[in-house]
């Protein structure tokens, strides 16, 4: 065990630095699907690559989709010239086999698509991947029209039998648990011969904005979409069946994996600018702006050169307690946690009971890892109520789960002596994250 703990590294001074994030994977796998299914090649440019992503470029190649792998100094901006090039197989083949990892976008996209492949696909994953919900995806597969074997267990691992086609139309689903299970329908929903109708028949769907930004990524392919966002049925989403364009897609940076590090600039009184941060954006972590804002922080886009462009956060070193529901950006909630624990008043963070349903049940996991180090974390019906205590140092465990090893490392800033487990489990979303991270303080990095 001892190997696998990493020491995290105590702010001295301010931080004062400009960071390069690496692309969105939730714009990354959903570009992958639908370049996977249009009618003639695309690029998708400065990608994450990740666990998750590969994982998902993997599943479309077992699927006969060809994916080329480059460097192309052409892409221009900061972040690299990589580019995948992306050609369709015109008819996805099986028999496939396709590991889903603990990837949520993965094992809830790729079914759907495989429905059309020519034979069985079988998908298995993680030990974990067996315990998070699947019923939305399997459920509406088969009111589609599609065969899934899965032995009663509404989960992994299964088998989709692909036959080459599926109907399609009409189909209600409880959504509640996770937006991805609208999205995987939606994006694959065009080919389907009478295209897909998702009437979401449960409670709020959490993380809207993801599914926004799959309602979005499906227009700009040439695809027709009704959502209610733009005056239509609440709760309804409909994709009419037809061709989708190959596009030259430039990933934009993953702007909730810059929660950590303007986290850094709120903890330590700093400064720190992520660059390219666009103006206008579907992913949610865009609202950090604001959370962290109320927490004591300000913001500012700066274009003084090329190589600093982007949203700069300065913190003043007090950080205040916040009362916010976070049901469209869960996944911001780990790290605000952390910030949260070292406050100068009480935080409330509600509407993120979905989060127990993911890498790990988060809300127990924040409680528990947080109190160990002596804060004062309560589980709510739907969130974490957090007073912030003296904190001291110890293990802090992740669960593999990368958004625990970040909110760890954001608590380090402040707090000597937290030692990380499974560091290397951010690799998920954001690879070389500990190297980032002690560049991000040099010279004030400091191991205690």
């Amino acid at each position: 065990m001892t190997e696998t703990l990493w020491p995290a590294p105590v702010a001295t001074t301010a931080v004062d630095a400009t960071v390069t994030i690496p692309g969105s994977k939730s714009v990354t796998n959903r570009a992958l699907i639908l370049a996977a299914l249009a009618a003639e090649p695309g690029w998708v440019r400065r990608p994450l690559r990740s666990r998750d992503s590969q994982l998902m470029a993997d599943g479309l190649r077992a699927l006969g989709v060809g994916i080329e792998e480059q460097v192309n100094n052409s892409c221009g901006g900061s972040g690299g010239g990589e580019a995948w090039r992306i050609i369709p197989a015109g008819r996805l083949s099986g028999p496939a086999q396709v590991d889903v990892g603990n990837a949520g976008t993965v094992m809830r996209f790729l079914p759907p698509l495989a429905a059309l492949a020519d034979g069985p696909v079988h998908f298995d994953g993680d030990p974990r991947s067996y315990e998070r919900p699947q019923h939305g995806v399997i459920d509406s597969l088969r009111a589609l029209g599609a065969r899934i074997e899965d032995g009663g267990r509404g989960g992994f691992p299964l088998t989709v039998h692909g036959t080459g086609a599926l109907e399609g139309g009409t189909v209600e689903l409880d959504a509640s648990a996770s937006s991805q299970f609208v999205s995987a329908l939606l994006l694959s929903g065009a080919r389907y011969n009478q295209g897909v109708e998702v009437r979401n028949i449960g409670g709020p769907v959490p993380s809207l904005p993801h599914i926004r930004m799959t309602v979005d990524m499906l227009r700009l392919a040439g695809v027709q979409v009704d959502a209610p966002e733009d005056g239509g049925e609440k709760d309804v989403w409909r994709v009419t069946p037809g061709a989708l364009r190959g596009r030259d897609l430039v990933v934009e940076p993953d702007l909730s994996n810059a929660a950590p590090f303007f986290a850094a600039a709120l903890v330590t009184g700093g400064r720190v600018t992520v660059r390219d941060w666009p103006r206008h954006t579907t992913q949610p972590g865009d609202q950090l702006r604001e959370i962290y804002t109320r927490m004591g922080g300000s913001c500012e886009f700066v274009d003084r050169h090329s190589t600093e462009a982007g949203l700069e956060f300065r913190g003043t070193g007090v950080i205040h307690g916040i009362e916010a529901d976070l049901h469209d950006v869960g996944e911001l909630a780990p790290v605000i946690a952390a910030v949260a624990a070292l406050a100068d008043s009480e935080s409330h963070l509600y509407g993120i009971a979905h989060l127990r349903l993911h890498e790990t049940d988060r809300l127990a996991a924040l409680a528990r890892e947080i109190n160990e180090l002596g804060g004062d974390v309560s589980e709510t019906e739907d969130g974490l109520r957090i007073r912030p205590r003296k904190l001291h140092g110890g293990v802090f465990h992740t669960y593999e789960d990368h958004r625990l090893a970040t909110a760890a490392a954001v608590l380090g800033l402040a707090v000597p002596g937290i030692q990380v487990e499974n560091v290397a489990t951010t690799a998920k979303t954001l690879p070389d994250f500990a190297a980032m991270w002690t560049e991000l303080l040099e010279p004030t990095a400091a191991t205690d």
